[in-house]
């Protein structure tokens, strides 16, 4: 766990600036392991409460920005860990809004007949491609990992879902950026960390996540007041605060674990739907609404009733 005060000994930042601008106060960085280890834990875990083999998954998407590697794919590397010999694994980048992305792409597939079993992963080491001297990105990420388990089944739990890029705003978020090599035979680069227009990021998550939540809304024919939890993306306190109020919604509405994991990109989503199903925040039967938004720039919405 790095806390806002050890950050403040590599760039010139305080405590107070950090938590009255994003909320958060700590976040945890990982100790040599990567993006697959933090998933293959997850993996295991879900595997353990749903009663699963792991012959039994027949599909496992990784949502992920900071993958192991190009090649093989995250989800790869976990299936072969797991051994679960009959899934089909790969990744999806669609950096924050990547866990709503992989698992609107689950519900699709769940179409198939072969499809019973599916493991959703949102895994982020974001730490391998942070500037920690750059005080306007390093003091907003942190990495970790969470998931969901999903079975096939007879019941609606999906009700609503609404996905968007803007491409044409990608260059406002961008991280591990390579360039093609022109200095044969040279032609090994390195990785970019990130680089983000803060103002243009939060001006585009203001507006475009209620937008988008409201046509998931529509969509499932349900009003906001029905919803129980709004479970947004964590990357900012203000910017949830902001959706709250574009949708007419008490911040009693959105619950927030930004303040001890920072922003988790694909992994934030699984993570605070964890923290609030085991504390007794989200119960059987609750209407919930996950949100993400971030790189692409992207945003994706789902109405789930848990």
């Amino acid at each position: 766990m790095i806390t806002n005060e050890q950050l403040s000994n590599l760039m010139d930042t305080n405590d107070e600036w950090i938590r009255t601008r994003t909320g958060i106060s700590t976040r945890h960085i990982s100790q040599g392991q990567n993006t697959s280890d933090l998933a293959v834990q997850v993996a295991k875990k879900l595997l353990a409460q749903a009663h699963w083999t792991p012959e039994s998954v027949d599909l496992i998407i990784v949502a992920t920005m900071s993958p192991d590697s190009y090649t093989p794919s995250t989800a790869a590397i976990v299936q072969g860990k797991l051994k679960a010999a009959h899934a089909v694994a790969f990744d999806v980048s669609a950096a924050c809004s990547g866990f709503v992305y992989a698992l609107s792409i689950a519900d699709g597939l769940m179409n198939n007949p072969a499809i019973n079993h599916v493991l959703v992963i949102g895994s982020e080491v974001l730490s391998k491609i942070v500037n920690w001297q750059d005080r306007s990105t390093a003091v907003l990420f942190g990495d970790g990992a969470g998931g969901v388990a999903v079975a096939k089944s007879t019941e609606a739990h999906l009700l609503g879902s609404h996905l968007s890029t803007f491409g044409d705003l990608s260059n406002q978020l961008v991280a591990g950026q390579t360039t093609a090599g022109h200095d044969f035979p040279k032609q090994v680069t390195g990785l970019t960390s990130f680089q983000m227009n803060g103002r243009e990021v939060y001006r585009f998550a203001t507006h475009e996540v209620p937008n988008s939540i409201q046509t998931a809304l529509a969509e499932a024919r349900i009003k906001p007041t029905q919803i129980d939890h709004f479970l947004l993306h964590q990357a900012n306190a203000r910017i949830i605060s902001q959706v709250a109020k574009r949708l007419g919604q008490p911040m009693e509405k959105f619950p927030l674990n930004i303040d001890h994991y920072g922003n988790t990109s694909a992994a934030s989503e699984p993570l605070l739907l964890d923290e609030c199903v085991r504390q007794g925040v989200v119960k059987r039967g609750s209407l919930i609404v996950l949100a993400g938004f971030g790189g692409g720039l992207t945003a994706g919405t789902m109405i789930i009733r848990y």
